[in-house]
């Protein structure tokens, strides 16, 4: 099979992001991450009970750790599903933004420089556990809801915390038909 072109029309990922909202501004955010292929690689649930395998063990440690290498940065509820992390991220305070130099929404915000950070951290002790140093290890992109009150923040943290209970129909589950 011979490689397509690169076709901007084609190839062009449209971001998901809502253009016209400040992602550096303080607020509560719901974020899901799919490891590569939704391979079930984070650990297992039996019984509903979620048995972490080492590299979920590496995912919750870098979540743990991520209010230490940002300031203005606090954690809230998370799970670490087999194949896939959900987690909320509380933005404490706004950064400063240089209107000169670029409008907020082309500007990398506090949100997307955290899930970098926690994506290349957990890949690269992932792949050096597994011997496999370069290797993707999360899907593209991610999934984020802005939290925008108190009534969705507890919504979200009990869906977060009953996410093991449900996972034989879990849309990500490996052998659930239906896909998002």
């Amino acid at each position: 099979m011979v490689p397509r072109k690169y076709d901007p029309h084609i190839h062009h990922r449209r971001s998901i992001r809502l253009k016209s909202y400040d992602y550096n501004q303080a607020g509560a955010y719901f974020i899901t991450i799919c490891v590569q292929n939704r391979e079930c690689l984070l650990g297992q649930i039996a019984h509903q009970t979620l048995h972490l395998s080492e590299y979920g063990e590496i995912v919750r440690q870098v979540w743990n750790h991520l209010p230490y290498h940002f300031d203005n940065l606090d954690i809230d509820a998370a799970v670490i599903m087999p194949n896939h992390f959900h987690g909320i991220l509380l933005l404490t305070s706004s950064l400063y933004i240089d209107t000169i130099a670029q409008p907020f929404y082309q500007q990398k915000t506090l949100l997307g420089k955290t899930i970098a950070y926690f994506k290349y951290q957990t890949t690269k002790l992932i792949n050096h556990t597994r011997d496999s140093i370069g290797a993707r290890f999360w899907q593209r992109n991610y999934y984020e809801h802005i939290i925008r009150g108190e009534q969705s923040l507890t919504l979200l943290r009990k869906y977060i915390l009953e996410n093991p209970f449900r996972w034989d129909v879990d849309v990500l589950h490996p052998n659930n038909p239906s896909k998002w």
